[in-house]
C-alpha cells in the first residue's frame, strides 16, 4: 500500500476531482507553507476551501489533514528552487569551499535507484513490456530535457525493431507521426517539468485514438497522465541545477531489456543482422 503523499497522490491523482487536483497541486508546490502556515492561510492563498483540503486527505488514505501535514514538516527544506537558484546554490558553494558536489550528485542517484527498487511496481512493468513487445508500432516522445534520454531509447530500439520510432524526428510533424495509430500501437511520453506542451499534446491526441500511451515522469501532478494506461513515477532530485535523468535512464534500460526478453527469434535475428550491417559500413571503429 502506498505510504508517503507522492506515492499515495501518484495512485489517486487521476480519481480526484478538479478542486482536489488544486489543492493537491498546491501541496506539492509549497510544502514550506504547508508545513508552517494555518490551513485558513493556506487556503486564502490557494483559493481552495479548508474543507477541499480535508477531503484530499482523506482521499489519500490519511487520517485528518494534520496528518498530512505532519509528513510534510518531516521533509521540510528537501525542496529546492528553480534552476537558476540551483545554480547559484551550486557557485556560491564552489565559491566557499564547501560541499562535494561529486559525492553528493553520487548519493543522490544512489538514492534515487534505491527509491525506484522499493517503489516499483514490477508485475505492472513486466505487463507494459508485454504490450511494448506486441505492439504493431511503438511512438517515442520527448522534448525539451527529455530529448536526449528518448532518442537513446530509440537507439536501443532500432537494433530490436523496425517498428520502434521517434515522433516528429528532424522537424517532421508531430501530428504525421500519430496518424494511423490505434489499439495496437503503443506511444512512450517522457516527460518532465517544465513540461513541453508538444508531450503532453501527443499523449491525448494518441489517448483519444485508443493508443496504449505509457508516461514516465517525476510528479503526480504531470498533465500527460490522465492519458496514461500505465505511469511511472521516477525520482529526479538531486544537488544538481537541473532534474536528474539517471533513474529514467535506467528505467528505460531495463524496460528495453524487458521487451527484448520477450521478443521472438525474429528480434535476435535483427540484431545480429544490424550489427552485421554495421560492420560493413565501417560504421564501427576497428571494422574495416
Amino acid at each position: 500500500m502506498p505510504t508517503s503523499f507522492e506515492q499515495r497522490l501518484a495512485a489517486q491523482y487521476g480519481n480526484l476531482s478538479v478542486a482536489l487536483r488544486q489543492a493537491a497541486d498546491f501541496l506539492r508546490a509549497n510544502p514550506v507553507e504547508i508545513a508552517t502556515r494555518p490551513l485558513r492561510t493556506v487556503s486564502r492563498d490557494s483559493g481552495v476551501s479548508p474543507a477541499a483540503f480535508s477531503r484530499l486527505a482523506r482521499a489519500l488514505d490519511y487520517d485528518t489533514f494534520d496528518d498530512l501535514r505532519e509528513e510534510f514538516r518531516a521533509h521540510l527544506g528537501k525542496r529546492v528552487g528553480n534552476f537558476a537558484d540551483r545554480a547559484e546554490r551550486l557557485q556560491k558553494d564552489h565559491a566557499e569551499g564547501e560541499g562535494d558536489f561529486f559525492a553528493a550528485h553520487l548519493a543522490a542517484s544512489r538514492a534515487g535507484l534505491s527509491e525506484l527498487e522499493a517503489k516499483i511496481d514490477r508485475a505492472r512493468l513486466g505487463e507494459v513490456a508485454d504490450r511494448l513487445a506486441a505492439a504493431r508500432r511503438v511512438l517515442l516522445q520527448g522534448a525539451l530535457g527529455s530529448t536526449g534520454v528518448v532518442e537513446y531509447l530509440a537507439y536501443m530500439a532500432t537494433f530490436h525493431s523496425d517498428t520502434w520510432s521517434l515522433a516528429s524526428r528532424m522537424g517532421a510533424s508531430l501530428g504525421s507521426s500519430l496518424i494511423g495509430l490505434d489499439a495496437r500501437d503503443a506511444l512512450i511520453v517522457v516527460t518532465m517539468p517544465p513540461f513541453a506542451t508538444r508531450s503532453i499534446k501527443a499523449a491525448q491526441l494518441a489517448h483519444e485514438r485508443g493508443v496504449f500511451v505509457v508516461v514516465i515522469t517525476d510528479t503526480p501532478s504531470c498533465p500527460a497522465l490522465q492519458y496514461a494506461a500505465a505511469r511511472f513515477i521516477v525520482p529526479t532530485e538531486s544537488p544538481h541545477f537541473y532534474s536528474s535523468y539517471v533513474v529514467t535512464m535506467f528505467l528505460l534500460e531495463a524496460l528495453m531489456g524487458m521487451v527484448v526478453a520477450r521478443s521472438d527469434s525474429a528480434s535476435k535475428t535483427r540484431i545480429a543482422e544490424v550489427e552485421a550491417a554495421n560492420k560493413s559500413l565501417s560504421e564501427v571503429w576497428g571494422d574495416t
